[in-house]
This record gives structure tokens, C-alpha cells and sequence, in this order.
């Protein structure tokens, strides 16, 4: 098993689809997987609220499977999604001058893989 950790900055929505197969596949291979959504990608918390919205289950099975980690408390409040992700209680980072710190997942000797 590896510890791989995805930050995922890219806002583009067919981008994002990719971050997600990717850490539900490795997840559900037996991975120890973190998503960290980071930049642009935080607007798209907004998007994955609505049931039409593409890739909405995705979204909300790295949610329910608890591989969301950490949604950067900086870019969610640029982005104006941070309320929602305070009353989803999607896991807020801000240990690096309001972002999310890689160091932390590296000294947990996780992998770092940004999309």
C-alpha cells in the first residue's frame, strides 16, 4: 500500500474528474489516499452541490469514502465557496499562511501528486 497524496489545483471541471477517478481507483486498490483540493479547483465545491452537475457522484463518494482531506481555507474564501464547505464540514486547511502545508503529508512519508 501507498500513501499518496493529490492536490488537485486545476479548476477545470473534465481536469477535476480526473483527480477524482483517480483517488477513488487507487483508493479503492488499497491505497491510503489524500485529496487536497487547492486554487481554482476550490470553486468547483460550488458546482459539486447541485445533483446535475457532472461528476457530482464522484465528488461525493471521495467525501463519503473520507478520502477529501483538506480544502485550502484561502482559495475557498477567493473562490466564495468557503461557507459551504464550513456548513458541509468539508475539512479546512491553513497551516501555510492560509494553505494547505505539503510538508505535513511529506513528513507522513506521503507521495505528492499535483493535477
Amino acid at each position: 500500500m501507498k500513501k499518496i497524496a493529490i492536490f488537485a489545483f486545476n479548476g477545470d471541471l473534465m481536469c477535476f474528474s480526473h483527480v477524482l477517478l483517480n483517488a477513488l481507483d487507487l483508493h479503492d486498490k488499497g491505497h491510503d489516499v489524500k485529496l487536497i483540493i487547492e486554487g481554482s479547483a476550490t470553486k468547483l465545491i460550488a458546482d459539486f452541490q447541485k445533483p446535475k452537475t457532472a461528476f457530482y457522484e464522484l465528488f461525493n463518494k471521495c467525501v463519503s469514502k473520507g478520502i477529501l482531506d483538506a480544502v485550502c481555507m484561502a482559495c475557498a474564501a477567493k473562490m466564495k465557496t468557503l461557507k459551504i464547505c464550513r456548513e458541509k464540514g468539508y475539512p479546512l486547511a491553513e497551516e501555510m499562511s492560509g494553505h494547505p502545508s505539503m510538508e505535513k503529508y511529506i513528513a507522513s512519508a506521503y507521495e505528492i501528486i499535483t493535477l
